[in-house]
């Protein structure tokens, strides 16, 4: 699914999550927060920090807290949707026609936000080098125009197509995913663009 351009076309898409989508943006904007647009998703911002973001999948919508391991989290609705890859970020699931629970929201984006203004933060671990599968590296010397897009990417995204080509055990799984990710970089997509 392609990224929208502003938040009213993320927000206007049709969607089987309308519902819960307007519930959670109505509550972000409640907040004071300042709703941007960042990834193609609403990410919502105060005390220049990026706090929370809205999410739309195939199976579930939700919220993404930036810093959402420093949350106390009393109910354990939280997950790490990328265990080993991701350390700060946590989600909070929702389906088609859950309930979502305002109050327990709020609460949780008040405890986000304050951890952004008392300056609480999980920082990235610097310097940690992507290691580029040879497969990967071969495609990149042989095609100068696959090298100069995958160039192009932000750090985050390199990683994750190396690590996906990388963490596959079997030499013809590699190879059909190194051949999947070939044409996602030539489109200019996320790895993941596909969850979406």
């Amino acid at each position: 699914m392609a990224y929208a351009k502003s938040v009213e076309e993320f927000f206007s898409k049709p969607s089987a999550y309308a519902k819960e989508l307007e519930s959670l943006r109505r509550l972000m904007l409640g907040t004071g927060m300042e709703e941007t647009l960042k990834w193609g998703a609403p990410v919502y911002v105060a005390y220049g920090k990026n706090i929370a973001g809205i999410g739309l999948f195939k199976s579930y919508t939700g919220i993404w807290f930036f810093q959402g391991a420093l949350l106390s989290d009393p109910k354990g609705v939280l997950i790490n949707a990328q265990e080993e890859k991701t350390v700060a970020m946590r989600q909070w699931r929702f389906t088609k026609g859950e309930s979502i629970d305002e109050k327990e929201v709020i609460s949780y984006v008040q405890e986000a936000m304050e951890n952004a203004k008392e300056g609480r933060e999980i920082k990235p671990e610097k310097g940690k080098p992507i290691i580029i599968p040879a497969e990967l590296k071969r495609a990149l010397q042989q095609d100068t125009t696959l090298k100069q897009q995958f160039d192009a990417l932000s750090k985050s995204c390199k990683r994750e197509y190396a690590e996906y080509i990388a963490e596959a055990k079997r030499e013809e799984t590699r190879l059909r995913r190194l051949e999947k990710s070939i044409a996602m970089i030539r489109e200019k997509k996320m790895l993941h663009d596909k969850y979406k």
